[in-house]
């Protein structure tokens, strides 16, 4: 997946997708896990992890009946690159 960085910080610029992200960054989670962790619906969990799947950030692998969330490893690193390269500069 090709992550555009100015998607991932819009998409992190929202806090309840900055938390789901957070969560995701412990470990996998289904979007029922996600919604029991949140006060929002799963509906609600399901857009925000769209969101967070076109930016790049998150990926999805099916489960039975369910999809599993992750981190997207090329998307934070193309975060980090953007921080670090901003770091060089100051």
């Amino acid at each position: 997946m090709v992550t555009n960085v100015n998607n991932s910080w819009t998409a992190l610029g929202d806090p309840t997708r900055r938390t789901i992200f957070e969560l995701l960054v412990e470990h996998p989670r289904s979007v029922t896990e996600l919604a029991c962790a949140l006060p929002v619906t799963r509906s609600a969990v399901s857009q925000h992890l769209k969101v967070l799947k076109e930016a790049g950030l998150v990926a999805d692998t099916p489960a039975g009946k369910h999809r599993i969330y992750r981190v997207e490893p090329d998307g934070l690193a193309a975060l980090r690159t953007e921080l670090d390269r901003f770091w060089m500069k100051t």
